[in-house]
């Protein structure tokens, strides 16, 4: 599978909602992930432990709408274009933001993201 054919499969997969369906498939055992923030999740390593991850931001989120655009190309690389809008159950305060991930492609699995926002 190239990089493009996984690419299209994976945001089809977000645009459906399928998040978690998109990173079983797609992810390599040894993705890591990196997020713009500091913390504990701001590293993870592991497809278990960026599952984890997702876990964590929907227990801790009240989803209104998130949307998926992209992907776009380069090379062994692909940027996806998330626009959120959430309100964070700890604090009730609401959030719409744009944020882009950018996955590396290895050996027909995406062995990197990275969040920016």
């Amino acid at each position: 599978m190239t990089t493009r054919e996984l690419a299209k499969d994976f945001v089809a997969l977000l645009k459906q909602g399928k998040h978690d369906e998109a990173g079983n498939a797609y992810n390599a055992d040894t993705i890591v992930s990196y997020e713009s923030m500091d913390g504990p999740m701001a590293v993870c390593r592991g497809k278990d432990a960026v599952r984890k991850k997702g876990e964590w931001w929907v227990a801790n989120h009240e989803v209104h709408e998130m949307t998926a655009d992209g992907p776009y190309f380069n090379g062994d690389q692909f940027v996806v274009n998330f626009y959120v809008d959430v309100t964070v159950k700890e604090s009730g305060e609401r959030r719409k933001m744009n944020e882009f991930g950018l996955y590396t492609v290895e050996n027909g699995k995406i062995v990197e993201e990275r969040f920016f926002y």
